[in-house]
């Protein structure tokens, strides 16, 4: 979608660029009567509003081309787009207003049914873009909640496991361990017991 909706905001800017010249060339009378359009008087508007127009080309081009622009500018500028389309229309068909030829009028319907047309589209493509961009935005934010939490549990499980050591160690009795001088005074005090017991039971030597 996003793609697309770079392609109508170049094609906006592109329409905006040729509406702001042909203001900026109001004075040129000769021009207004072959093209068969009726000129902005005084002159000193139609070139104002033609700056105007430059600017919202510029920036119709600018947010095609960066990505945190595109959905917000398209979507102004395609409610302009059709709001204005429109109101060529109602002066042409209901007020029949300015006073054009027949070819001027076919001229300014079309571009009034153009400008409804890429309007509506844009402003249309620009709410489905903003939508999946809100809905990536908070899929990115839950992940990366779901990641702290994870990596706070990483930090507390060595605790756990050293609380658990403790614990154990705490609660079990502790065993005496032989060693060697014990083992052998052990060993030297059976001997003894041993040769008592046998000096006992030999009888008593007779002369």
């Amino acid at each position: 979608m996003k793609p697309l909706l770079r392609v109508v905001l170049i094609v906006d800017a592109l329409m905006l660029l040729g509406f702001g010249v042909l203001f900026l060339l109001t004075p040129w009378t000769s021009l207004y009567n072959a093209l068969q359009l009726v000129q902005a008087q005084p002159a000193l508007i139609g070139q104002a509003f033609g700056v105007v127009l430059l600017g919202f080309a510029w920036l119709a081009l600018r947010a095609a081309f960066d990505g945190a622009l595109t959905a917000t500018v398209a979507r102004a500028a395609g409610h302009v787009n059709w709001m204005a389309g429109v109101l060529m229309l109602i002066w042409l068909i209901a007020l029949h207003q300015p006073q054009l030829t027949g070819f001027g009028q076919l001229v300014a319907g079309a571009v009034g049914v153009c400008l409804i047309i890429v309007g509506l589209g844009g402003a249309r493509l620009a709410g489905v873009v903003k939508l999946r961009e809100r809905a990536l935005a908070a899929e990115a934010a839950v992940q990366e909640r779901e990641a702290r939490l994870a990596a706070k549990g990483k930090r507390v499980e060595p605790v756990a496991f050293a609380k658990s050591i403790f614990s154990r160690t705490k609660a079990d009795p502790v065993t005496p361990v032989a060693t060697p001088r014990t083992t052998v005074q052990a060993e030297e005090a059976r001997h003894a017991a041993r040769d008592e017991a046998a000096d006992a039971q030999r009888p008593p030597l007779r002369g």
